[in-house]
């Protein structure tokens, strides 16, 4: 599969080059995620072939779940046993690269390894290849190479921007390369974007992901799209889960549907982190420069059971989770304080949801966490959020607090709102997009932040901005 270049010559170039090159190969591409002024961590997967397997992708609902027959489903890039190093500098030649030691990857761990880079320099933009050979070392195949930039140091007002996404449905793909929403978030050339939960559809997305083997396959063919691939060389990103990439629709721990099959709760958490780049601890909080601190939660593992009774022991967070989340918030001086949520904390959603904080199965929680933030975090709080399938930024009208849901990666997934609401909506859409959230630094030490949705080709349909 052959698109033109969008992201960088330089890197589309060497990621074709894979091709003619002998193998192992890296199909399922690199990702580099958590990026602060002095880390990060690179993502790395070794495959048998430079491309992911051809043919449509139209299958019936279940399949038999060992891992032989998902080794030649169309768009499955099976792992290969190997070995790979990185190297990465400052220089776009590598010139003054730093290399790690040469690792090897194998079924375990799906054939992939992370990098844990450390004693980076803020504001630096570093360069780097991914460089794979044989088990037995005896030649080296053709490099990914990509490239990302650390974060000021948190006391330098600066500039930056990232984008927010949800829902990518692979059956409602708006181009057979990928998502059209990568190339027009590349264009904006973010600093880094947050896929909020939702990455892949386990339960719904034919094949039904009723074995681990069948649940990585999600992963690999999603990740194979050459419009992922080009992306994540380019930008780093902060990954989310929510229930569809986690095991099933509307899931908590323990819970173990018939139709999910030997998938569980817990392999679907430990596949997770297995194909994205993330630090130990799901929920975190990343601070770039002086004016924006962002924190990402954990809507999952901790939560209880959606069917029980509503109450102040109800909790999606945890009560961990939540003493964290008020102690860094309150702590951060932050010109700029984003709180990207798997799930609304506002809405409204539909009458008939019962997994977020904007639904009356969760109301203490979600009440409890608007007044909270009214009086603590007045002016300058706001939330970004995904799950939805529609587009929208609301106004709390009790507490004033502020939510932007990004929307689906296509239109062919948008859907579903209960409607224009007056009296939250300043804002909605039933369409596909993206999210943008940008801060730039003005005169006398102020700041505005601006939030802009576009359309699956990136278009700006809406935008608000707030200077303080």
């Amino acid at each position: 599969m052959r698109v033109p270049c969008i992201t960088g010559g330089l890197i589309v170039a060497t990621w074709l080059s894979a091709a003619r090159a002998a193998g192992p190969y890296q199909a399922t591409g690199v990702k580099v995620g958590e990026v602060t002024d002095r880390s990060a961590i690179v993502w790395v997967r070794l495959t048998e072939k430079p491309e992911r397997n051809p043919g449509p992708a139209e299958f019936p609902k279940t399949l038999p779940g060992d891992a032989m027959s998902v080794q030649s489903l169309p768009g499955e890039c099976p792992g290969a046993a190997g070995q790979i190093r990185l190297r990465y500098g400052e220089r776009e030649d590598l010139a003054d690269a730093a290399a790690t030691g040469w690792v090897k990857v194998a079924a375990d761990d799906d054939y992939t390894h992370e990098f844990h880079l450390t004693n980076l320099k803020p504001a630096t933009l570093y360069h780097y290849e991914a460089l794979p050979r044989p088990a037995d070392g005896a030649a080296q195949g053709q490099p990914l190479r990509g490239s990302f930039r650390t974060a000021p140091p948190p006391d330098q007002p600066a500039s930056v921007s990232f984008t927010v996404i949800t829902g990518q449905a692979y059956r409602d793909l708006d181009d057979p390369a990928g998502f059209l929403i990568y190339d027009a978030m590349g264009r904006l050339k973010p600093n880094f974007f947050v896929p909020t939960g939702d990455t892949v559809y386990y339960d719904n997305d034919p094949p039904y992901a009723t074995s681990p083997a069948l649940a990585r396959y999600h992963w690999h063919r999603m990740y194979s799209l050459p419009r992922l691939v080009r992306f994540h060389l380019a930008v780093p990103g902060l990954w989310e889960k929510d229930d569809h990439d986690t095991v099933f629709n509307d899931c908590w721990p323990g819970m173990q549907p018939a139709a999910a099959g030997s998938l569980t709760f817990a392999e679907g958490c430990r596949i997770f982190r297995q194909q994205v780049p993330m630090s130990d601890q799901t929920y975190r909080t990343f601070r770039w420069g002086k004016l924006l601190q962002v924190w990402l939660v954990e809507g999952r593992d901790f939560r209880s059971p959606n069917r029980l009774p509503d109450g102040p022991d109800k909790t999606i967070w945890g009560e961990q989770q939540k003493k964290w989340l008020q102690d860094t918030l309150l702590a951060s001086d932050a010109a700029w304080r984003v709180l990207v949520s798997p799930t609304p904390i506002v809405g409204p959603d539909r009458g008939n949801k019962a997994d977020n904080h904007a639904n009356a199965t969760f109301a203490h929680e979600g009440q409890w966490f608007r007044r909270w933030a009214a009086q603590h975090c007045p002016g300058n709080f706001f939330v970004a959020c995904g799950d939805r399938h529609w587009q929208y930024h609301s106004v709390d009208p009790k507490t004033g607090v502020q939510e932007f849901s990004c929307g689906p990666a296509s239109d062919r997934h948008a859907g579903g709102s209960p409607g224009h609401d007056p009296a939250y909506h300043r804002f909605h859409r039933v369409k596909g997009g993206f999210l943008s959230i940008a801060v730039t630094p003005g005169e006398a030490a102020t700041s505005t932040i601006h939030f802009r949705f576009h359309d699956v080709a990136g278009e700006v349909v809406y935008e608000h901005h707030q200077t303080r």
